[in-house]
């Protein structure tokens, strides 16, 4: 073989074979670089890309979770509302089939607690002292039922003496009352009219005219919360824990461990008895329908037995109240049962803001004359367990003695015509509270609802034992799917 010397281009030839061959191999290694590469940045764009795929995925989800959850939390809301009108016509009816018209029904004879309606249901959020809680089992649950009116004072007829007994009441509230329902300008000692109103802010003029709601209290000079509601601030009748931690949550307490209701718990203005029978026909009135009187007495008692009332009554007229004319007749109990219904002493139309004494409690019979607190506590005890008795306000005589009782009758009925329905209602899985306050008047053919309030606002009212059976309940359901 030649040397590179002797033959240029032999050696000139195999340099650049070799120079080729190192250039392929360059231009195949700086393809392989530049291909890997090529595939890390797709790699890395396809992971980017996956990335945010997952998390629009997860986003995706997590906002149709939200509206899931806010879709049922809708639906638990819609199915409590419906409840409640359920609970509506459910009281309706039981308003419009009582066996004793007039009378306050058994709580034991229709349902109150945790009904249902569909997968909702509904309570009848009642009142009643610690007695009935602990009967119940639960003292920190609220008493459940149908309210009765009656029980309460009338913020339209009571006297400035019976509202300054009220428990909470103070004297300035109680002459604002007066002053507001009345209809002149003249300033009651103590009292608020218009020339007091229309320096606030908002200025307004006094109302002089009736109450239509206890919740114009509101508008009264003096009738802030603290007052009205007291340490109740959902209103639910019973010491929840945020009522009894002093300064700690809402409302301020004195954390003494019973509860302050407010004067809202004890007044009404609803209370309107119409001055007939059970049947519809005209009462007889006893100061000036004498003959009628000894019509009905010989028919009820015989011509003898009416004979003797007739004469214990004499002449008759001058009664201020049928249990006054009771007490003079001297007829028993249950001889005055059987008349009760068919007799008044006024003219009137209707009886506005008699106190029913069989329903009322001991805070509110005490700020009637006659009662007072030397009798209140008595008559409600007495009364338990006596319902036979309790068809007449006579049997208050066993307990009063007579100069009482005659102070006490123009203000006292064993009857009542209106009612309330405090009703809760939560949808499925105890969820959706709605909270709906109706009173009913049923002392026409039919009960109507003359009074509905919201009251959701106020917050959770059916006590903590039930709000953890509802979460157990739903805790035990969700578990079993």
């Amino acid at each position: 073989m030649k040397s590179a010397r002797e033959n240029p281009s032999v050696f000139f030839g195999e340099r650049a074979s070799r120079g080729v061959k190192a250039l392929r191999s360059s231009r195949l290694l700086t393809f392989r670089s530049s291909s890997f590469r090529s595939r890390g940045a797709a790699l890395i764009v396809v992971l980017w890309i996956s990335l945010g795929l997952a998390s629009l995925a997860l986003l995706f989800g997590n906002t149709m979770m939200l509206e899931y959850r806010a879709a049922d939390n809708t639906a638990a809301a819609l199915e409590s509302t419906q409840a409640i009108e359920g609970a509506r016509s459910y009281v309706s009816f039981v308003l419009a089939n009582l066996e004793e018209p007039g009378k306050m029904p058994d709580v034991e004879s229709y349902e109150s607690d945790d009904v249902a309606v569909g997968d909702a249901a509904f309570w009848l959020i009642g009142r009643g002292g610690a007695s009935e809680r602990e009967s119940r089992g639960e003292d920190d649950a609220p008493v459940f039922g149908l309210v009765d009116e009656a029980s309460k004072l009338n913020l339209n007829t009571a006297t400035r003496e019976m509202l300054e007994a009220l428990p909470g009441m103070t004297a300035e509230l109680a002459a604002a009352i007066i002053d507001w329902r009345d209809a002149d300008e003249e300033l009651t000692p103590d009292g608020a009219e218009s020339q007091n109103y229309l320096l606030g802010d908002p200025a307004y003029n006094c109302k002089n005219s009736r109450f239509e709601t206890v919740e114009e209290l509101r508008l009264v000079k003096g009738g802030d919360w603290n007052v009205l509601c007291g340490e109740d601030a959902n209103r639910n009748g019973i010491l929840d824990p945020n009522e009894n931690d002093g300064a700690a949550t809402p409302p301020d307490d004195n954390q003494d461990g019973r509860l302050d209701p407010g004067i809202l718990e004890y007044v009404t203005v609803y209370t309107r008895e119409p001055n007939v029978r059970e049947d519809g026909s005209p009462r007889i009135n006893v100061n000036g329908n004498r003959s009628a009187v000894e019509q009905l007495l010989r028919e009820k008692f015989g011509d003898a037995r009416a004979a003797e009332i007739q004469a214990a009554t004499g002449s008759g007229g001058n009664f201020s109240s049928i249990l006054q004319f009771f007490l003079r007749s001297r007829m028993t109990p249950e001889e005055f049962a059987q008349v009760n219904d068919a007799l008044t002493a006024t003219d009137n139309d209707a009886l506005e803001g008699l106190v029913n004494v069989n329903t009322a409690g001991a805070e509110v019979l005490a700020c009637l004359p006659g009662i007072g607190e030397a009798f209140a506590e008595q008559l409600t005890a007495y009364r338990e367990g006596k319902d036979e008795e309790l068809d007449s306000p006579a049997w208050v005589t066993k307990v009063l003695d007579e100069p009482s009782a005659i102070e006490a009758g123009p203000y006292i009925t064993a009857r009542t015509s209106q009612f309330s329905a405090d009703a809760a209602a939560v949808g499925h899985e105890g969820r959706g509270l709605t909270r709906t306050l109706l009173v009913f008047d049923a002392s026409g053919e039919e009960p109507a609802v003359v009074y509905r309030r919201d009251l959701t606002g106020l917050g959770w009212p059916l006590g903590r034992s039930v709000r953890e059976r509802l979460a157990a309940d739903a805790k035990e359901r969700t578990r079993l799917r």
